[in-house]
């Protein structure tokens, strides 16, 4: 009976239920107009053509406007509605500059010296091409000098981080999407009171929605008793409004500015598979040792102020610059290039980034991605590259985590395939990593999906890699995935009509999800 009542008092019950009864209220007052049909079909048939032309001059992908012109059109009100309030990044303008201030102060900091970057344009003028695109597009340059190393499953890096946290003097900074008590949490809790309680500088950040379901409404609070300063990200309020569109997907942990963990690994018992949720969890992450860390420090500290405040000056970035800052180079290394992607900026850093990696490929592009829904852009570049005979794989997860999206993705099979991507399904569960690797010369690392929510809507952050030695574990880590995996062949993208009537709507609504 208590866990019943604690259920229906819940944050999460209570917002619903709520932002139910707004979505009833918009529903009847649309039904209302009915009664005036004449005058109601001539407002509205106006309404639809003047919000299909905005849609249609708005800078958005071209099926984000056709799955939204398609609502608008079949259900003119209250599609006009839905559009108003949940379409694209509505955060408020005072928001947007003050973001756009913060990401010019993280550039003034970061983007100084420019002799890693000549190297790598030196060494291939194709890296070059693509660093350059980083450094210009997110204001996050290139690094030498910084060792990487890969994990290639939860547990390693979950241990890696208990050790480095272990090491922290002056600060610890963590930043993800989500955080759940639990084995994992509550090690790392453990350690970061202990740190707090010495004077080391600790800080969280996550964000509301990842963990709306997984922790308590007034959490922030109880880490800011424990001494561990704490924001959370835009807070799920029960009120109809776009601006829940825009999550941190982001997963930073840093420690010192002198070593940064990040990729598709949260915080919570399923990412080391100390609970099964689909079957058995894979995913990855990265540990920087050396300069590159410094970058992924001043992107943590761009989204503390930003949520902040107060709001720090742009020079205090520099009172958290590890002492010792390597400025020579090492290009036996290789280069390392971290980068964020900002919604707020119009700018797609995360899917050019994939771009530029599939359409300079000579060899291989081989993916790994939890989800597989993607604009023409992105399919186009992928069909194409596998014509041109490069060998094109992706591995998506056997287990779904969200019946409709896993649905959806297995929608793009059948045009990948047919062109020659050869796509794997991880028959073990769910696959969560998110990877490039191109020619064992190129990989990224990070937090960016293939859906459109992750390119197009969330904060996320990755880390570009150019002739690093780690890059070689990671392609072998992918064909040892890949040996576990499932082909799909051409006979299993055939379904029954029902099935496939259900994947074309849903792929027409992608965009939307």
């Amino acid at each position: 009976m208590k866990k019943f009542l604690r259920i229906i008092f819940s944050r999460v019950t209570v917002v619903s239920v709520l932002i139910l009864l707004q979505l009833l209220i918009l529903l009847v007052a649309a039904l209302r107009f009915t009664e005036y049909f004449v005058y109601y079909y001539l407002v509205s048939t106006v309404a639809a053509v003047a919000l299909t032309l905005r849609i249609v001059n708005r800078k958005d992908a071209a099926e984000y406007k056709i799955a939204w012109i398609i609502t608008v059109l079949l259900i003119p009100v209250f599609g006009g509605l839905l559009y108003l309030v949940f379409s694209g990044n509505r955060l408020s303008e005072w928001k947007k500059k003050k973001m756009a201030k913060i990401t010019q102060s993280m550039r003034n900091t970061l983007c100084k010296d420019l002799a890693a970057a000549q190297q790598v344009a030196e060494d291939d003028p194709s890296a070059g091409f693509q660093s350059r695109y980083i450094h210009d597009a997110a204001g996050c340059p290139v690094f030498a000098d910084t060792d990487v190393r890969y994990f290639a499953l939860g547990e390693e890096m979950f241990l890696a981080l208990l050790e480095e946290l272990e090491k922290a003097e002056r600060y610890i900074f963590l930043e993800y999407f989500i955080i759940e008590e639990g084995k994992m949490w509550n090690a790392i809790l453990e350690i970061l009171e202990r740190k707090a309680a010495a004077g080391v500088d600790v800080r969280v950040i996550y964000d509301d929605m990842g963990c709306i379901m997984l922790l308590p409404d007034d959490y922030v609070y109880k880490l800011r008793a424990k001494g561990i300063r704490c924001h959370v990200f835009n807070r799920f309020i029960p009120v109809l409004s776009a601006r829940l569109n825009n999550r941190n997907h982001r997963k930073i942990g840093v420690i010192d500015g002198k070593v940064a963990f990040t990729g598709g690994i949260n915080l919570a018992d399923e990412y080391i598979n100390e609970k099964e949720r689909f079957g058995h969890w894979k995913d990855n992450a990265v540990m920087l040792r050396g300069d590159a860390a410094w970058s992924m420090t001043v992107m943590f500290l761009a989204m503390w102020d930003y949520l902040d405040a107060s709001g720090a000056a742009a020079e205090s970035y520099d009172h958290y610059r590890p002492a010792g800052f390597v400025k020579g180079l090492n290009d036996s290394a290789g280069w390392v290039q971290p980068y964020t992607d900002n919604p707020l900026d119009d700018e797609p850093v995360g899917e050019t980034i994939y771009l530029n990696m599939i359409n300079r490929a000579q060899k291989y592009v081989y993916i790994t991605t939890p989800y597989l829904i993607i604009d023409e852009l992105m399919e186009k570049a992928l069909c194409t590259a596998a014509q041109c005979g490069i060998d094109v794989r992706i591995i998506t997860p056997g287990i779904g985590d969200k019946k409709a999206v896993y649905e959806t993705t297995k929608s793009y099979y059948e045009n990948l395939i047919r062109h020659g991507v050869k796509i794997y399904e991880y028959t073990p569960g769910f696959i969560h990593a998110k990877t490039f690797i191109c020619d064992d010369r190129y990989a990224t690392v990070g937090t960016v999906n293939l859906d459109f929510r992750s390119l197009y809507l969330h904060f996320e952050c990755g880390v570009w890699m150019y002739k690093c030695p780690v890059i070689g574990r990671i392609r072998e880590d992918f064909l040892e995935t890949m040996r576990k995996s499932r082909e799909i062949t051409p006979e299993d993208c055939r379904q029954g009509w029902g099935r496939q009537l259900f994947r074309a709507v849903m792929a027409l609504l992608a965009p939307m999800m």
